[in-house]
């Protein structure tokens, strides 16, 4: 059961975080879903939703990890994908200690680049940066896993939701690097990254959850 309470956070953390996300997307005053990272959700006054979204979103996957950790224990060839799910929860919980710095023109009156990191900032990025990185790679370890275990769809569906996000995260970091002719979509990109990434972690999560542990073989 304890188990099973783990595996549940994994599957509410991303349909939490992105309807968050996106709802506070929309509805922020001078705030653009296209252009802006929702990072920069986390400045100005309401700034804590998107801090607690941060929090709450890297707790529940820290959760998921450790319940994933108990469940496949005497399964080889899935402790690098365990650790680096792990790792995305901590760079999720550290992008929401640490407050980004303004880009892209928002809040209203600051200059599209970052002229001058400052400490939390430059922290954000440390943690955030790699966080991403490490659920990039948890989509192509999972996916041989997966490929280990013949199943098809999953090593598909795995490795398609990598790509997806890695094209999608690196033009949104070109974006926000003031690349002129992706500065306008940089939140967009971020956005199908981040749809992409959680939703692929949820339906692990519930894939897990669905899966009866006396069927998995040792690799």
């Amino acid at each position: 059961m304890k188990t099973k309470i783990l595996l549940i956070c994994g599957a509410i953390a991303g349909p939490l975080f992105v309807t968050t996300l996106l709802i506070e997307g929309v509805t922020r005053a001078n705030y653009n879903p296209w252009r802006h990272p929702g990072s920069s959700l986390a400045l100005g006054d309401f700034g804590w939703v998107q801090d607690l979204n941060f929090l709450v979103g890297g707790l529940l996957i820290l959760a998921f990890a450790i319940g994933l950790q108990h469940l496949l224990r005497s399964t080889k060839g899935s402790r690098l994908g365990l650790l680096l799910i792990g790792w995305w929860a901590i760079g999720l919980i550290g992008a929401g200690i640490f407050v980004t710095d303004p880009v892209n023109g928002f809040p209203p009156g600051t200059p599209n680049q970052v002229l001058q990191p400052t400490l939390h900032g430059s922290l954000h990025d440390l943690f955030s940066v790699p966080g991403f990185i490490a659920l990039i790679a948890a989509c192509f370890v999972f996916s041989r896993w997966f490929a280990k275990r013949g199943e098809r769809r999953w090593v598909i569906y795995s490795a398609l939701s990598g790509v997806v996000f890695a094209v999608a995260f690196v033009l949104a970091t070109m974006a926000f690097s003031q690349v002129e002719s992706l500065m306008n979509f940089g939140g967009l990109f971020q956005r199908i990254a981040v749809i992409a990434g959680w939703s692929w972690l949820t339906m692990l999560a519930i894939y897990f959850l669905r899966a009866s542990s006396k069927t998995w073989k040792k690799q």
